[in-house]
């Protein structure tokens, strides 16, 4: 049975990767467990999966714990927007540093035939085409700006992936991943935030109407991505990617904030009210990726978001009731 290391994996998309590929593969996760979620798998002797905490900057630590691999997943960065604006510096040191020292283990462990960099929709910033095709121009627009730590870091991951890697015989795929959403997904999203002010603002779920105030119109876009739909998307490139190439991950449809909203409410049995107000600077309207790419390689185009959504605020309703 061969072997993945997936750096990153107790994170919401690495989980649920990690979920996904334990019944055809032996895995390994490392992780410095930053969201605390290594308890989130039910470790047995069938389960496939070991966790090993560690920190991705630590070369020594990333050499060692891929030895013996096959395949590579990184997607060990510290996300959600809040860390973009408060911390800045840890943003760059995990993306950067850690995307060198992963790298630099991929060429001394010539067991490793396939690796896959995790990077973003971020990158694309405010792009000229909707949908948004993989050789769109990607950009930092104010270096002076913390938000763009992490696209920044990601624009880096790319180059520095595609240079290391370039003379090697190891296949290689970057994937930018576009709004993917789902239960336990972490709290510094649009989802999981909403259903939090809806909670507080109808004391626990018990009023049946409430306003509660958002960054922006509510006009604003995103091509939503249930996880589900991602990791399929992403066994597809691991098996029929081309290598050397770009794909992105994510639905077509866009919604926008308030219809986002409007499907919350009515999961949630709640009425709301919306106050608006200006988006931080370095936001964008729209977020929509063009997936052509990922169709011609064999993936099947479906769109669970509803299915998703449900599930997602029904877990995070759960969640809020039992913690706060």
């Amino acid at each position: 049975m061969k072997k993945i290391l997936i750096t990153g994996g107790s994170g919401f998309l690495g989980f649920a990767l990690a979920n996904k590929l334990r019944k055809k593969y032996k895995i390994i996760i490392f992780d410095n467990n930053f969201r605390g979620s290594f308890d989130k798998f039910q470790l047995n002797q069938k389960s496939n999966v070991t966790l090993v905490k560690g920190d991705i900057r630590n070369e020594k630590q990333v050499l060692n714990v891929s030895k013996g691999c096959d395949i590579i997943y990184h997607l060990a960065f510290i996300n959600g927007t809040s860390h973009f604006y408060d911390r800045p510096k840890l943003v760059m040191d995990v993306g950067i540093q850690g995307t060198i020292n992963i790298l630099k283990s991929c060429l001394v462990n010539k067991k490793i035939k396939k690796f896959y960099f995790a990077s973003s929709s971020e990158v694309y910033f405010k792009p000229k085409f909707y949908p948004t095709k993989e050789n769109e121009y990607l950009i930092v627009p104010d270096p002076k700006n913390p938000r763009f730590s992490y696209s920044g870091s990601k624009i880096i991951g790319e180059i520095l992936s595609f240079n290391y890697l370039r003379e090697s015989k190891i296949k290689f795929n970057i994937f930018r991943p576009h709004n993917v959403f789902g239960p336990n997904m972490g709290f510094e999203h649009v989802i999981p935030e909403i259903i939090k002010k809806i909670f507080i603002k109808t004391n626990k779920f018990r009023k049946k109407v409430c306003t509660i105030k958002i960054q922006g119109t509510g006009n604003e876009t995103r091509s939503f991505c249930f996880v589900e739909d991602a990791v399929n998307q992403l066994e597809i490139i691991q098996t029929k990617g081309k290598n050397f190439e770009i794909y992105n991950i994510g639905q077509t449809k866009e919604i926008s904030v308030k219809k986002l909203i409007q499907d919350i409410s009515k999961i949630l049995k709640i009425k709301v009210i919306l106050q608006t107000t200006g988006l931080r600077e370095g936001s964008v309207n729209r977020r929509c990726p063009n997936i052509l790419k990922i169709k011609k390689i064999g993936y099947k185009s479906k769109n669970n978001y509803q299915k998703g959504l449900t599930k997602t605020v029904n877990w995070y309703k759960n969640f809020y009731e039992k913690k706060l």
